[in-house]
This record gives C-alpha cells, structure tokens and sequence, in this order.
C-alpha cells in the first residue's frame, strides 16, 4: 500500500476533549500558570487532553496550552518545533489534518477534546487505551464502545508490550502490537470499525515512537524509552533523551510509516510464481485448483 504525505503525517492523531473556544477561567487558574514551558506538569482537573498521548505530552510540557484548549496553527507549528523538532511544513501539515476534528465550519482552532471524536481522528485498537468505540489501535487506551479513549489503560498498554520482545524494539515488534489489538478489538468490539483512511492513521502512529525517540534509519526504538513516554505522558528526558537534532520532515514519517507497513505483512518469502504453481499445491484449495 501507497500512503500519501498528508496520510501519514498524521503520525500523533492530535487531541482535544471540549467544545469550547477558550477557559474563561485560565488566567486565574494556578495549573495553568504553575510551570514553565518545557517544565513537565499532569493535567488538571479542568484541562482538555485526548487520544493522541503525544499531544497530550506536549500540552503537558507546556509547548502546547496546558489546558488543551485554542490550538491554532501557529501555536501547534511551534509546539511541534519546540518540543519534538519537526519542521515547519510537517507541523502545518499535521495542524491542517486535525483541523477537521473540530465541527464548526471555516473552524481555524482545535481542542484536545475534539480529537475525541470517534472514527474521525480517534479509532479502535489502540495500543494503550481502550477507544469510547472499544479498543483503538494506540498501545495504552481502549476502545469507545467499552469507555473514555482517552485515559490510559494499563491492561492493553500490557498487552501492546507483550509484543515488545526486546530491549531495543524494532518496526516488526510494533507492527505485532498492532495487529494483536486489530485482532482483539474485532474479536470484542461489537462496533469494530476500522477503515482504509482510519490504517493510515494507525501506522501513523505505531511509527511515531521511531520517529520521536528512535532511528528512523535504522528503525528501532530502545523500549525503556517508548515505555515511559505512554505510561506518564512526558518526554523522557530524565533517561537521556534529546530531541533530534536534524529538523523531522514529512519524508522522514513516509519512510518509517512504510516500514511499520512492510513489518505487518505476515506472508513469509517471496511471492508465488504463477497460477499452475499455486494450482499444485493442495493447500491453496479447490478453488484455486478448478481454475488452473
């Protein structure tokens, strides 16, 4: 499968939890004003966050407005430079995608709570949480059907990482995490959705922990890493990460999105080679041996 630069840029799935333009009562709200930008914080009781755990990290960082609310173009672009080094035209991009999560018309801001619609942004099978559908396919939240997409759920997140065989992961063991929460969410969700535009936002974001905290040459993650990040919403800095040096690009997320791809394909070897070979072997059916 092919995937467009606008696809796959939708890497983190941008969150956002009311319908309100702006908290009347932010300026008097000591959670708002009590760290700096980059100084980690939890959200508070009246802040927005969503399904994306990466835009919640920001926001809780405070590159994004900690309360989760009026994200605009230039305050997304810039969060996303700051706090995760991605390029200008990557963050526009990735702004302009999650705009459609908000429902007003001409609409020029989002909120964290807005990407809590299901099936637009948000989806089942998540990796870590358990979507309002049932299980979205991030490693840490479960699906709508069975509750709140976006509060993390240690039981999938566990699941996610049963599939994490290694101290440093690889495209193969992410796409495995992926798949296993496909299956199970199918198997359990009797509203299971799960669309050709909604696989593409799903790679998108089982390859963001490459892209932010790996070697998306490479293709690996050290998992201490990726842990920390879905299990506290915060960069790790504590364990000796940095933002990459080099601006990320909307190249940079095609190429490792395409892995995570090529890593979920479960046929093994090369491709057959042609009809009357498949037409000898007894267990491709009698479908296909009628037609031979």
């Amino acid at each position: 499968m092919k995937f467009s630069i606008a696809s796959t840029s939708l890497v983190f799935a941008l969150a956002s939890a009311k319908p309100h333009l702006v908290n009347t009562n932010m300026l008097n709200n000591p959670h708002f004003k009590r760290a700096n930008p980059g100084e980690w914080a939890p959200a508070g009781p009246d802040d927005f966050r969503g399904p994306c755990p990466m835009m919640n990290t920001l926001a809780n960082h405070g590159f994004l407005p900690r309360d989760g609310r009026n994200l605009t173009q230039d305050t997304v672009v810039t969060a996303l430079n700051e706090g995760l080094n991605f390029n200008q035209s990557l963050g526009t991009l990735m702004f302009q995608m999650a705009l459609v999560a908000n429902p007003e018309p001409n609409a020029t801001f989002f909120t964290l709570d807005h990407l809590n619609r299901h099936n637009v942004l948000e989806h089942d099978a998540s990796l870590r949480h358990q979507s309002p559908a049932y299980l979205r396919i991030t490693p840490s939240r479960t699906d709508a059907f069975f509750g709140s997409n976006h509060i993390f759920n240690q039981s999938v997140f566990d699941e996610s990482r049963a599939y994490w065989t290694a101290d440093v992961m690889d495209a193969k063991m992410l796409a495995n995490s992926k798949i296993a929460r496909q299956v199970t969410s199918r198997a359990f969700n009797p509203n299971y959705t799960f669309t050709a535009t909604v696989e593409n936002f799903s790679l998108g974001e089982v390859a963001a922990p490459i892209i932010v905290f790996g070697d998306m040459s490479a293709g690996t993650v050290d998992k201490k890493l990726v842990e920390y990040f879905f299990q506290n919403e915060r960069l790790p800095s504590e364990l000796g990460w940095v933002k990459k040096a080099q601006p990320v690009t909307q190249e940079d997320i095609l190429k490792v999105v395409n892995m995570i791809d090529e890593a979920q394909n479960l046929i093994t070897g090369p491709p057959a080679e042609g009809h009357k070979a498949r037409a000898r072997d007894l267990h491709m059916g009698f479908k296909v041996l009628s037609q031979a």
